[in-house]
C-alpha cells in the first residue's frame, strides 16, 4: 500500500513537473520560434480551455465539491482577481516572445520581493528583518543576470546632461529604446564595451516580465485580502472553475482590438501547417493540467516537499530549456540566476521558521 501511494505521488510530482514545463516551453516555441505571435489570443485558449476542463472535473468527474458563489459581492471579488490573473498571464506570454525561458524563469523567481511588497502595502503585514534580508539576494540576482543592463543604459546618456533632470530623462527614454531595438552591449562615450549578464537581454521584455511577476504576487496578495469572510473561501479547483470564464470574457474584447484577424490568421496558418491547431490543442490541455497538478501535488504531498519541489521545478526549467532552444547563456547570467534561487530558499526558510515560533 505505501509502494502505491509512493509510485501515485512520484506520478503526480512528474505530471506537475511535465505541464509546467511543458506549456512554458511550448509557449516560448509557438510565440517566439514559430512565429505564432498573438500571446493574448492564446491565452484565451488558455482560459477557454481551464473553463471547459474544470466544469467537466468538479461538475462531471466530482474531483472536488462544487463550491457555488454566494453573492454578487463575492461574484465581483472574484472578477477583479481574474483579472489581475489574466493581466499576469498575458504578460508572461508576451515576455516569452522577447526573452529566453532561462532569463524569464529567473525573473519570475523575484515573486516572493513583490509578494512582501504588497503584503505589507495592502495588508500593513510585517515580516521579521531577516525575512526582509532573504530578499536581497533575490533582486541582486536578477540585476546581476541581466548583466547590469540599466547601467550600461546610463553610461549612453552624456554626462553633461546627467544634471539636467528633462534632458537626461529624455536621453534614457532614447537609449532605453535603442538598446532594445539593436539589442547589442553598448558603448560607453570613451569606447568602452561592458560584459553582458543576459546576452538576450530586451528591455521591453524585461519590464513586461517584471511586471507579470507582480501582478502573479499582487493577486495571492488580494485573494487572501478578498476572499477571507465565512462561506467565501474556495480551492484553487473551484477558484479557477469560476476565474478562467471571466477571465475569457476580458479577453475577447481585448483579442479583437488589439491582435485583429487572429482567428483567420490562424485558420490560413492551419491550411499549410495543421500543426498549429494540434499545438494550441495540447498547449491549452497543459495549461489546465498545471492547475490540476498543483492543486494534487499541494494535497497528497507535505509543505516542505512542496517548497523544495517549488524551487527545483524553475531550475530545471531553466536546463531543459537552454538544451532545447540552445539560448546562449553567460556565466554572470547565471551566478544570478542561482543567487535569486538561494534567496528564494532562504526566504521560505525564514517564512516558515516564523509562522512555527509561538
Amino acid at each position: 500500500m505505501k509502494g502505491s501511494g509512493r509510485w501515485f505521488t512520484i506520478g503526480l510530482v512528474t505530471s506537475w513537473y511535465s505541464s509546467n514545463i511543458g506549456v512554458l516551453l511550448l509557449n516560448k516555441y509557438l510565440l517566439s520560434n514559430y512565429g505564432f505571435k498573438y500571446p493574448i489570443f492564446l491565452t484565451m485558449c488558455h482560459m477557454m480551455a481551464c473553463s471547459l476542463l474544470s466544469y467537466i472535473a468538479i461538475a462531471w468527474m466530482k474531483m472536488v465539491p462544487l463550491q457555488t458563489i454566494r453573492s454578487r459581492a463575492q461574484l465581483l471579488k472574484i472578477s477583479c482577481l481574474s483579472l489581475v490573473f489574466c493581466s499576469s498571464v498575458v504578460g508572461g506570454n508576451v515576455s516569452l516572445r522577447y526573452l529566453p525561458v532561462s532569463f524569464n524563469q529567473a525573473v519570475g523567481a523575484t515573486t516572493p520581493f513583490f509578494t512582501a511588497v504588497f503584503a505589507y502595502l495592502m495588508k500593513e503585514k510585517m515580516e521579521s528583518w531577516i525575512t526582509y534580508l532573504t530578499l536581497i539576494p533575490v533582486v541582486t540576482g536578477v540585476i546581476i543576470a541581466s548583466g547590469l543592463s540599466f547601467l550600461q543604459i546610463l553610461t549612453l546618456v552624456p554626462p553633461s546632461n546627467i544634471m539636467s533632470t528633462k534632458t537626461f530623462t529624455m536621453d534614457l527614454v532614447l537609449s532605453f529604446c535603442s538598446y532594445s531595438i539593436d539589442n547589442q552591449t553598448p558603448k560607453d562615450q570613451r569606447g568602452i564595451v561592458f560584459p553582458d549578464g543576459e546576452p538576450s537581454f530586451h528591455m521591453f521584455g524585461f519590464i513586461i516580465c517584471i511586471s507579470a511577476t507582480a501582478a502573479r504576487a499582487f493577486k495571492s496578495v488580494l485573494q487572501g485580502k478578498l476572499l477571507t469572510a465565512e462561506g467565501e473561501k474556495l480551492n484553487s479547483m473551484n477558484l479557477l472553475l469560476y476565474m478562467a470564464p471571466i477571465a475569457v470574457a476580458f479577453l475577447i474584447p481585448a483579442t479583437l482590438i488589439m491582435e485583429e484577424n487572429v482567428v483567420a490568421i490562424t485558420l490560413a496558418l492551419a491550411r499549410d501547417d495543421i500543426k498549429i491547431i494540434w499545438y494550441l490543442l495540447i498547449n491549452s490541455a497543459m495549461a489546465y493540467l498545471v492547475n490540476l497538478t498543483n492543486f494534487l501535488v499541494t494535497k497528497h504531498t507535505s509543505a516542505l516537499t512542496l517548497q523544495v519541489l517549488g524551487n527545483a521545478k524553475g531550475a530545471v526549467a531553466v536546463v531543459i530549456s537552454i538544451l532545447i532552444f540552445r539560448n546562449p547563456v553567460s556565466v554572470t547570467g547565471m551566478l544570478g540566476y542561482i543567487l535569486t534561487v538561494i534567496g528564494v530558499i532562504l526566504y521560505s526558510e525564514s517564512k516558515k521558521r516564523n509562522k512555527g515560533e509561538p
